[in-house]
């Protein structure tokens, strides 16, 4: 197990300034977020909850440099990443991981995580095989190697994405609600999964969930957004120790924090349930 992240992560610092998305300004004029700021520090995990159509996935595809910010400015590490009729600028040092999935159903397991590093000439090929087995290793695959994704369980295919993302070494990794599709007993494995990870590669990441017990059980921070247009209404500090393990979901920190999540979020999710808001993106 590698040192832990505070000590060994030193990039991946994002600051969010009075971010402002309008889509189409000139035509209807969607206010999807609204003076939104928040800091994810080296190494640290938020993760970012709210109704439907709050404007969650909206903040993440403006940190990665998907979408362009109508007000306010994103920096990484004290670059600035975005900024009104700033180009869009995605990276490498910023990956993301959609719900959707996104392997290629030719390649193998291996082939799938090697593409990107050997795609950008980030690595080669001996390097990138190399660290994808160490990798491959890590994350419980070994002799999945040569397997294609239609051979392989949806669990295994989560990991495979993240993988995949994680061996291009990027500064913060961006989760657009990862296991949402996934049942009750693959979602706990992938939690283990991902949490045992973070102890190991130290990466900053951005969490985008509807699950309030995954919200806890992952995040360092939760921020609880209001139905759109999207603001933060509140920031809950997670202080349980890590590593955490399922016991930690049934214990009083645990389940104190859960009410207080509860609380804030109730209020937005009968407003959301009124309108009818459904996700824009």
């Amino acid at each position: 197990m590698a040192k832990k992240r505070e000590k060994t992560a030193k990039q991946g610092h994002i600051r969010v300034e009075d971010v402002t998305k309008i889509y189409d300004p000139e035509g209807v004029n969607v206010l999807a977020v609204e003076n939104c700021s928040f800091e994810i520090k080296p190494g640290a995990f938020l993760a970012i909850v709210g109704p439907s159509g709050c404007g969650k996935t909206t903040m993440l595809n403006m940190v990665a440099g998907f979408d362009t910010v109508t007000k306010g400015k994103i920096y990484m590490d004290d670059s600035l990443l975005a900024a009104p009729n700033k180009k869009l600028l995605p990276g490498p040092d910023r990956v993301v991981v959609f719900q959707q999935g996104a392997l290629f159903p030719w390649e193998t397991v291996l082939d799938n995580i090697i593409f990107g590093p050997l795609a950008s000439g980030l690595m080669k090929k001996e390097e990138a095989i190399e660290k994808a087995i160490s990798l491959i290793e890590i994350a419980g695959l070994k002799g999945f190697e040569n397997e294609y994704p239609v051979k392989i369980s949806s669990g295994m295919l989560r990991r495979v994405e993240i993988l995949r993302a994680l061996i291009n070494e990027p500064k913060i990794l961006l989760l657009d609600e990862p296991f949402r599709a996934l049942d009750a007993l693959t979602k706990s494995i992938m939690h283990r999964f991902l949490l045992d990870m973070y102890e190991v590669v130290g990466k900053s990441i951005m969490f985008i969930t509807h699950d309030l017990d995954e919200a806890i059980y992952l995040g360092d921070n939760v921020g609880i957004m209001t139905t759109r247009p999207g603001r933060f209404k509140k920031w809950i500090k997670v202080d349980i120790p890590r590593p955490r393990y399922d016991e930690v979901k049934s214990s009083k920190p645990f389940l104190d924090i859960k009410k207080e999540v509860v609380d804030a979020i109730h209020e937005e999710a009968v407003k959301s349930f009124e309108r009818g808001e459904r996700e824009m993106a």
